[in-house]
């Protein structure tokens, strides 16, 4: 039997959400899925694209995983479920813009730079996944004086620009972009305060895409 709060939830969308929007789940199982954007983010349990955006059902693709990572282009002979998943994306539905979404107080961010930190499992799937955002973690530099907040603020921001980088690295995204089909977005959400601020990749600073009150966050290393 599944948890009693899950099941709840579902006889509330039975009698709530889906009568109302019927019609678009009968749409979406008759004609396909076509959405036009897709978005990269954490599997965080705090930070849901579809309730950040405030979406419904077929709007948005997204792919969940541990920082909101992506690998570098890999074409050899093992299993890649978000490269799998992008290129579905890009080939197949052939979405419009692509969000990384980055947020906050973020554990997998947390764990990789952790002193001393053990695996969670002889595997050490963790430890193997993170250690992609060793070019974040190069463009940051050494912690130094800063405290640990400031430099996980700083690393979580530059880990989307790595993972903007990598997308890159797969030429349908590359080729695509160069053609203005396909554009890409570095987003960055305040678990907290509930902001959401965009990359200027120009400039490497991060601002409110609404203007409300809060705060400007650039760092360097984004640029």
């Amino acid at each position: 039997m599944l948890p009693t709060r899950l099941v709840d939830g579902y006889a509330a969308f039975l009698d709530g959400r889906f009568p109302q929007e019927s019609n678009r789940y009968q749409e979406l199982a008759r004609e396909g899925q076509s959405p036009k954007t897709m978005v990269i983010s954490c599997c965080d349990s705090r930070v849901s694209p579809e309730v950040i955006f405030d979406v419904g059902p077929g709007e948005l693709f997204v792919v969940r995983n541990v920082a909101n990572l992506v690998p570098p282009y890999a074409p050899d002979g093992n299993q890649h479920g978000t490269s799998a998943a992008l290129e579905f994306a890009v080939q197949a539905l052939r979405v419009a813009d692509i969000v990384v979404l980055g947020h906050a107080r973020c554990g997998g961010i947390r764990a990789a730079v952790a002193e001393d930190a053990e695996p969670l499992s002889p595997g050490d799937f963790i430890g193997k996944w993170m250690s992609m955002i060793a070019p974040a973690i190069d463009s940051v530099g050494p912690r130094g004086a800063r405290s640990m907040a400031d430099y996980l603020a700083n690393l979580e921001r530059a880990s989307v620009a790595t993972t903007l980088k990598n997308l890159r690295t797969f030429p349908c995204v590359r080729i695509l972009e160069d053609r203005g089909k396909l554009r890409l977005h570095g987003a960055f959400f305040g678990v907290e305060t509930g902001q959401l601020s965009v990359l200027d990749e120009a400039t490497g600073v991060f601002s409110p895409v609404l203007d409300r009150p809060g705060k400007v966050f650039s760092c360097d290393q984004v640029a």
